[in-house]
């Protein structure tokens, strides 16, 4: 596997958190991998192989691109031969607004829109090869897009508390953090992203202990829980297996036992 990424220019850090490429060769057998929740929403542009959802109907190809919304749990995708990802990690409460859409709750929101001219020209950069010009010219098409869209303020003030507390703060605090009412707060969160500044803040928090055990598997779960927030160990083991389906300890085995292949830079993909 292959990852780089590039960080996302101030003008566009109230709206995006970076710019990042993945190469995997799955070979030719068809292979299952997870797409793990976090405090992100992610537009997907791929290359090379198809890549497809399991759905009740059996599995459903993806367009490119497409967005992969806010997870409650993972999303088990697949993939043959060489898969070369394009994403732009946004942060929820601005994906829609930078495109334009109406808010869901879908976890892969498939859309028509503009931007989907880009797959061409991205394709072209990706097959030889210029990795780090296909992402600037991804970074340059939400450059001109930013400059038509008034950023919002209170939901930028909400972000940064929010962020800044990696999801711990009771929803009273980032109302006060914002200069606004709870009732304010949440109906703007609402109309934004589809989903309640507790709902996200849940997922920023679980995402630290995801990241913080992919980095040291070892780690003293009842220290972690108190480090982050959580009233005692059994709430971070509830909170983990809500979003994984796992417990964080069998986790940290799956970790310890080497079967990701994956980067310490990127902990999105989990190839079963």
């Amino acid at each position: 596997m292959k990852h780089q990424e590039i960080e996302s220019p101030e003008e566009l850090r109230d709206a995006i958190q970076c710019f990042w490429y993945t190469s995997i060769d799955f070979g030719e057998h068809l292979s299952t991998f997870e797409v793990l929740p976090d405090g992100y929403a992610e537009i997907v542009f791929i290359f090379g192989s198809t890549c497809s959802i399991s759905t009740p109907g059996g599995l459903q190809p993806l367009p490119s691109p497409f967005i992969m919304g806010l997870l409650g749990q993972p999303v088990i995708l697949h993939a043959t031969n060489h898969l070369q990802v394009i994403g732009i990690r946004c942060f929820p409460w601005t994906v829609f607004d930078l495109l334009g859409l109406k808010p869901g709750q879908d976890r892969v929101h498939v859309f028509k829109h503009p931007i989907a001219r880009l797959q061409s020209s991205l394709s072209q950069l990706v097959q030889v090869g210029k990795i780090e010009e296909a992402l600037e010219h991804v970074k340059q098409y939400f450059l001109n897009a930013r400059e038509g869209i008034a950023a919002n303020s209170l939901l930028f003030k909400a972000g940064v508390a929010m962020r800044k507390a990696n999801g711990t703060l009771p929803v009273s605090q980032v109302a006060a953090a914002a200069h606004a009412t709870v009732r304010t707060l949440e109906r703007n969160f609402k109309q934004s992203t589809g989903y309640t500044v507790k709902d996200v803040s849940g997922l920023m928090r679980f995402e630290q202990v995801r990241n913080h055990l992919w980095l040291n598997p070892d780690a003293n779960l009842a220290g972690l829980a108190h480090e982050l927030g959580y009233a005692d160990q059994a709430h971070l083991s509830r909170d983990f297996k809500r979003y994984t389906g796992t417990t964080p300890a069998a986790f940290a085995r799956k970790v310890r036992k080497g079967k990701q292949t994956i980067t310490e830079d990127f902990v999105a993909f989990v190839q079963a």
